[in-house]
């Protein structure tokens, strides 16, 4: 089949995570990937945890499949000269070097710009490349933290939490994405490239915005509510006898389905319960009404009823009930992979089901410096006996 980003050229610049899950994105779309290394074996992120049972990073693996990589030393002079060459040849740029790293080895979107003016330069960062905490360190946790949504996240009585994913590198990598994409679509109608700066703190910041919206209305500090909603109940995990049943209302309507599914017609006309709203304002009442229905219910049992009345609900499945799952393993979710050190191994299938151009996660990630023949003597022209040259003085 076809692929969406076929004949895309992207020389990415990244490592760990947000850059690397950018760049997959882009790759499992279909766009040849350039991934630049250090000439070094056993590159930290290369090894990150959890590792395979031959110390490979399941986390690199996943995130740097169907990638061509090649290894340069961006501090050295002909090192950076290369990689400027790259730059040339490439539709897209994309690194998340702290901010001001690239400009310092001369290949800044200023500089990229002059040898590719239709280059779209994508940079990932903490907290973006403007503003006063631009030279911050920043990790994933830091970005939960400074974009709000710790403070919002676990049980009011509890200390604030972070996600149980690396949110704030995951939406770094899919917001630069979205980006690209736009900045192709732009660069395609008008021949324009650009610069695009994405921030792992604006970028939590944008999805807890929006529930708490009226904090400028109200200026009351939002409080933290665990697994439940503060706009809606009854709604979050439950307990019954043997385990969590999920139940979402948000409509009118969904409540009295509900209320069928417990058997409490009788409560229908409750004016307490009648609008979303005071539904709210007596939170603790409608989730108690909840737990005393459940109380005698197994998750099955509760599941079953709540069904019958169309009310969106779910069990709640331990780690291992998911990655089992029949309906994630039938649309594919879970793929095997056959890397050349680490055999099979089992990765994430793509979420891109497109009928004329899906994602394919099926490619594996590349060896260090694999690609350095291709991409250096093919794409570059430099021939063997330089290539050589350049691998003696640790350029490549």
């Amino acid at each position: 089949m076809a692929k969406a980003l076929e004949g895309v050229r992207v020389l990415d610049f990244t490592q760990y995570l947000s850059g690397p899950h950018c760049t997959a994105v882009l790759s499992e779309l279909g766009a040849e990937v350039i991934k630049v290394e250090m000439p070094v074996r056993g590159e930290p992120e290369r090894v990150a945890m959890p590792k395979t049972p031959k110390k490979e990073s399941y986390q690199f693996l996943s995130y740097n499949r169907g990638k061509k990589s090649v290894t340069l030393n961006l501090k050295a002079p002909r090192g950076i000269e290369i990689a400027r060459q790259l730059a040339a040849k490439a539709d897209i740029l994309v690194e998340n070097f702290a901010p001001g790293v690239l400009e310092r080895l001369g290949l800044g979107y200023e500089e990229a710009k002059k040898i590719n003016p239709s280059i779209i330069y994508a940079s990932i960062s903490g907290f973006g490349q403007t503003g006063p905490r631009r030279n911050d360190v920043c990790y994933d946790v830091v970005a939960q933290a400074m974009g709000g949504l710790m403070s919002v996240t676990g049980y009011p009585d509890g200390e604030p939490l972070k996600a149980g994913i690396s949110l704030g590198d995951y939406m770094g990598g899919y917001n630069g994405a979205i980006a690209i994409l736009a900045a192709l679509y732009h660069r395609k109608m008008t021949g324009e490239g650009q610069s695009i700066d994405i921030s792992m703190q604006d970028g939590i910041w944008a999805m807890v915005f929006p529930d708490r919206a009226n904090y400028f209305d109200t200026l009351e500090v939002p409080k933290r509510f665990g697994n439940k909603l503060s706009s809606s109940a009854p709604f979050g995990a439950f307990n019954a006898k043997d385990g969590y049943v999920v139940i979402c209302t948000i409509t009118d309507a969904q409540w009295q389905k509900v209320l069928q599914a417990m058997g409490r017609e009788d409560l229908a006309g409750e004016e307490r319960f009648a609008t979303r709203e005071l539904r709210t304002r007596h939170m603790v009442e409608v989730d108690r009404l909840v737990e005393e229905w459940l109380k005698e219910k197994t998750v099955d049992e509760a599941i079953a009823e709540l069904k019958k009345y169309q009310v969106p609900c779910s069990p709640l499945p331990t780690f291992d009930q998911v990655a089992s799952d029949p309906h994630l393993l039938e649309r594919e979710m879970i793929v095997e992979v056959d890397q050349p050190v680490s055999g099979k191994v089992k990765l994430i299938g793509s979420v891109y089901k497109m009928s004329r151009t899906p994602g394919d996660r099926t490619m594996r990630a590349p060896e260090v410096g694999e690609h350095n023949e291709e991409i250096f003597g093919g794409l570059l022209g430099i021939d063997a006996a330089e290539l050589e040259k350049l691998g003696e003085e640790k350029v490549i």
